[in-house]
């Protein structure tokens, strides 16, 4: 049994499985906290206070899921907002402490890797057709992996929903003034990752994280957040604008009523959207396949072959 644990810029999360003889992963438990973690880092360089005791306070609960389990090793990533603070030796010391393992701040490029390993190997067989993008929205960065049955070229930029909210996104609903500014930036990373990556030769378009299952929900109108029907699920190009268009004229409330919402990306989802289109339309996608499967699912595929 292995526990992965993925820190991110909004939220850490937990999985507890394994991998069957036939190569398909069996999940036990997967949890999601949204803490915050990245809260102001791009704009004072440092984790805060409470996004500490918010994550650590998660943890802890974690570190009692992991010992419950029977689970005999682990591995914990942190990405984005912990490539990016100055004091990030609290964090590490504040992990160690509550779980025993070493955190490692991983590269964007693994990240990337990860994250297309449990997409592509996670998503029902014949739905992706090679070469795959797989394009992973977090907090902070997002990451852009073009592959076949393993990556072949990836690049993270730092652009994600948390990131691009606190720099611009600030009224309520945001004003015409602060999109042109989102967009803007947006428009300008998806360019420096399509000088890494060909994002034109990708067969399909595979979109990972909340903010590409939230899109996706609203776009089908879900009575409520269904993982099942999400998965797997494919979204024209023209439906994510649409979700977009209506989040940005939203205020918070009404989006924080819409019944598939997680209250923790209430705030942010409307940056995330902005992402998953200019990224598809980048790519020339006409749609995305959602995937619910993602780096968490990449780092117990990459240890089972290590175990016993």
């Amino acid at each position: 049994m292995i526990a992965a644990i993925d820190c991110g810029t909004n939220a850490v999360r937990l999985l507890v499985a394994d991998v069957a003889a036939d190569g398909s992963l069996r999940e036990h438990v997967r949890l999601m906290r949204i803490v915050r973690l990245g809260e102001g880092i791009d704009r004072t360089g440092e984790f805060s206070g409470p996004a500490l005791e918010r994550t650590f306070a998660a943890l802890d609960e974690y570190a009692d899921v992991i010992r419950s389990s029977g689970a005999t090793s682990a591995r914990f990533v942190a990405t984005s907002a912990s490539r990016d603070a100055r004091n990030r030796q609290a964090f590490i010391d504040g992990v160690r402490r509550r779980l025993g393992v070493e955190p490692e701040v991983i590269s964007g490029t693994e990240e990337a890797d990860l994250s297309f390993i449990g997409a592509v190997r996670g998503l029902p067989a014949g739905l992706v057709s090679p070469p795959a993008l797989v394009v992973d929205i977090g907090g902070g960065s997002t990451e852009f992996v073009l592959g076949s049955t393993a990556p072949e070229a990836s690049v993270s930029v730092d652009v994600g929903c948390v990131r691009m909210t606190e720099r611009h996104l600030t009224s309520d609903p945001p004003t015409e003034d602060q999109v042109a500014a989102t967009w803007s930036d947006i428009r300008a990373a998806v360019e420096a990752a399509g000088r890494a990556v060909p994002l034109a030769d990708a067969a399909c378009f595979v979109g990972l994280a909340g903010t590409v299952t939230t899109v996706a929900a609203m776009a089908m109108d879900l009575p409520r957040y269904d993982s099942d029907v999400l998965h797997g699920s494919v979204v024209g190009v023209a439906a994510v604008a649409t979700v977009t268009e209506r989040l940005l004229g939203m205020t918070r409330g009404e989006r924080a009523d819409l019944p598939f919402m997680h209250p923790g990306r209430v705030d942010v989802i409307a940056g995330g959207a902005m992402v998953l289109l200019e990224a598809m339309r980048a790519a020339g996608a006409d749609s995305v396949i959602v995937s619910e499967t993602d780096i968490l699912d990449g780092i117990v595929y990459k240890m089972a072959p290590d175990l016993a």
